[in-house]
Parts: C-alpha cells; structure tokens; sequence
C-alpha cells in the first residue's frame, strides 16, 4: 500500500533519532540497522538512539530536556516509541516515522506491570500503575500534520491492531506490510523507505580494483 516518495520541501533531515520500544533498548536490532544505515550514509554522528526509562514522564523529559527534537530532525518510533513520536510531533513540529506504533498503551500495557528485565540484557526493568497515568497524559487525539509521518504497519503484529494504526495516523504516508510480526523481522527491507523519507540517501558502494 503506498508509494514511495519524497519530501523535497523538507529537505535532509538534521538528526534521525531513533525512539524504541517498551523493554527494549538502544541495543535492539532495529536501532542497530538504523545506526549501521546512518554510517553508511556518512551520517553517524546524526544518529541519536538515547535509552529511555520505563517512566513514560521521565522518558519524555529525558527527550525534551537533551534532544530537543526540531522541525529538521526526523523522529523515528517503534511501538510505544511511536506513542512518544506521536506526542513530540505535536510539540515540536519534527517529521516522524512509526513502526507498528502503540496507539493506546495505557491498555495494551496494563497486563505487564511488575518487574522484570530489558529484552536485550540483565538489567532490571519495573513497570508500575502510577506509569499508565503518565502514559494518558501524552495522548494526543489528533495529530494535525499527519502529511510530515510515514506509518510502517505489519498485519501479522500479533500485539497491535494494524488499523487502528492506519486510523489514528490518517492523513499520513503508509505503508502497510502483509504478513511479518510486531518486531518487524523483515525491517531491513524497510531501511530505505525510512531514509527517503527523512532525506538521506545511502552512500554507493566503493568501486572494486580488478
């Protein structure tokens, strides 16, 4: 579904920043592609991927207080990072990337209260109510520039409901894979939609000396 395209009018983004998911890490294999991807481009010290608590307040006050996402940045979101994208994008204005993005998490995320650890590593990890009320605070109903985002939506997300993420970012770029999960297994086939979008373009391969 959908075509690629590009944002002329917004020209090269200034930073991609990378915003994963819940548990998880700057250390997922998303994040890892993405940072590889960059470097690629020539463009790794415009890749920002910062580890965000399990406090959605403290993860946004980390984001706003040191990244200060702007208008030339591109906020890329997985999951519960698309929630996050999805609330800094009304703030700020930055063109966003959603990947199978949450769209209401204080629900789907009430049956994982308690502690645990990162997926990617032993450390600890506690999720708590006081967290879903935090949650409720970034919703927004209605983003008012849904033509600056690019939904990537998986039917086989066997977490989320891919139309609800085709409904709640109408209006946007979308993308909808048939089949693959909610991790997006198959995100390396994705990568240059992503960088498109965001106005890098990857580096051409160095010629080989016979």
């Amino acid at each position: 579904m959908g075509s690629p395209r590009a944002v002329p009018e917004a020209g090269p983004c200034e930073r991609l920043i990378y915003l994963h998911g819940f548990r998880s890490s700057p250390q997922s294999f998303k994040a890892q592609l993405l940072r590889q991807a960059m470097a690629q481009a020539g463009r790794a010290q415009d890749f920002v991927c910062p580890a965000l608590p399990a406090s959605p307040a403290a993860a946004i006050a980390l984001i706003t207080e040191q990244i200060v996402p702007g208008e030339r940045d591109v906020v890329v979101g997985s999951s519960l990072g698309g929630y996050y994208a999805r609330h800094l994008a009304e703030r700020y204005g930055a063109r966003t990337v959603l990947l199978n993005p949450s769209v209401r998490p204080a629900e789907s995320l009430a049956r994982h209260l308690g502690r645990g650890t990162l997926f990617h590593s032993d450390e600890p990890f506690e999720f708590i109510a006081a967290h879903l009320e935090e949650l409720r605070s970034f919703e927004v109903e209605r983003v008012s520039r849904p033509e600056r985002a690019l939904l990537i939506a998986a039917t086989g997300d066997e977490l989320l409901d891919w139309r609800e993420m085709v409904a709640a970012w109408a209006g946007a770029e979308t993308v909808v894979i048939e089949g693959s999960d909610h991790a997006l297994s198959d995100f390396e086939q994705h990568i240059d939609r992503v960088l498109a979008f965001a106005g890098i373009g990857l580096a051409a391969p160095s010629p080989t000396d016979h």
